[in-house]
């Protein structure tokens, strides 16, 4: 085709930021689970990644809140992204969303990141592993390849409490009975009294994975959902022998006990050593913007920094992985060791996540 016949495309595109975003839709999925769909007051292309997320900026009773969820739709729709969000029992911020985010609200994303998702692992053939509403990235992806047209063999399996409780049904056997390369497994624990199901039933083993996917052992596999489904599937692919380089998860949720614990720990131990520091180990951090500097210990973080003197640099995570503490470093060397949450372009640009990045030696902060 001559490019005479094609004009370039003058919307704008989205990047990892933070960005403005209206809420233009709200749907029940499940009697607990509800997908809200986001667009900009401006026509704005939202191109990610199938299966990455993003990060919202909250306000709930007063207290600035940052949370982090998977983009449930495909970025081949691009002008709406939508995130499918589950109550849970005495969570704060999904009971907020559920009571208060409505059609018409307007509120601040960081994103889109993250190293789960179809791009970065292509494959001919993946077997898509979720729990619950782990559903949600591996749907992005199932979507992306189902409306392009992609050339991927697809197994998905999801398992769910009971068959209320599975997300996307209808969706998914649509899409299962529209192409032959997408075959679709579900696995219900129990059924209650009133429903009717036919399918697997009990939780994911090793004789159903034989009997859903005989040769799961050649696929790319991508699992989600919460940890102690993700904790058997594992030690599943283990016992086997299967290549866990091929093996991708991701789970969102409360930092597990053993993390706080060991993060207290070394804290404890840092403020210890601490004491030991003499005047000349100290690096300056200097934030340019506001003209406050300050001196920190070997082992201590930008983010730290900015706190000891009275910075609020946003977070959510603090484990590198939501993106969102993401700031400009304009001289110095730091070493960060993150999970995800910056591009290898924001890095090469001079950016920097500063929950994880520590200073080498003084550095000038954009804050």
């Amino acid at each position: 085709m001559s490019s005479n016949f094609l004009n370039p495309v003058n919307t704008q595109t989205w990047t990892n930021g933070r960005h403005l975003v209206r809420c233009v839709k709200a749907i029940q999925e499940t009697w607990d689970v509800r997908t809200f769909c986001f667009a900009a007051d401006q026509p704005l292309m939202f191109f990610f990644k199938p299966g990455q997320f993003v990060t919202l900026e909250l306000e709930i009773d007063g207290e600035p809140i940052m949370r982090s969820y998977t983009i449930s739709s495909s970025p081949s729709v691009p002008y709406s992204f939508s995130l499918t969000i589950k109550r849970v029992p005495g969570g704060k911020v999904s009971n907020w969303i559920h009571d208060n985010l409505k059609e018409g609200d307007q509120l601040a994303v960081h994103g889109p990141v993250g190293r789960f998702n179809a791009i970065d692992f292509p494959a001919d053939k993946v077997l898509y592993l979720s729990g619950g509403v782990g559903i949600t990235p591996v749907m992005s992806m199932a979507r992306w390849f189902f409306d392009t047209n992609g050339e991927v063999d697809m197994i998905f399996v999801h398992s769910a409490r009971t068959p209320k409780d599975i997300i996307y049904h209808r969706e998914l056997r649509h899409m299962a009975s529209r192409i032959e390369n997408f075959k679709l497994h579900l696995v219900c624990e129990k059924y209650e009294i009133g429903e009717t199901w036919s399918g697997y039933r009990g939780y994911l083993s090793k004789q159903m994975l034989d009997l859903m996917a005989p040769d799961f052992m050649e696929r790319e596999i991508f699992c989600c959902g919460p940890t102690p489904y993700m904790s058997a599937v594992k030690r599943l692919l283990e016992a086997v022998g299967f290549d866990m380089e091929r093996y991708h998860e991701e789970a969102f949720g409360p930092t597990p006990p053993e993390i706080r614990e060991e993060v207290r720990d070394q804290a404890a131990e840092a403020a210890a050593q601490a004491a030991e520091v003499c005047a000349g180990d100290l690096h300056e951090v200097m934030f340019s913007e506001t003209g406050k500097s300050v001196r920190v210990a070997p082992g201590e973080t930008v983010h730290t920094a900015a706190a000891k003197v009275g910075l609020h640099i946003p977070k959510a995570c603090g484990m590198g992985i939501c993106g969102t503490c993401k700031v400009m470093k304009r001289s110095g060397e730091v070493e960060m060791e993150h999970n995800g949450g910056i591009t290898d372009e924001d890095v090469a640009e001079g950016y920097i996540l500063s929950c994880c990045s520590v200073p080498k030696g003084d550095v000038v902060i954009e804050y």
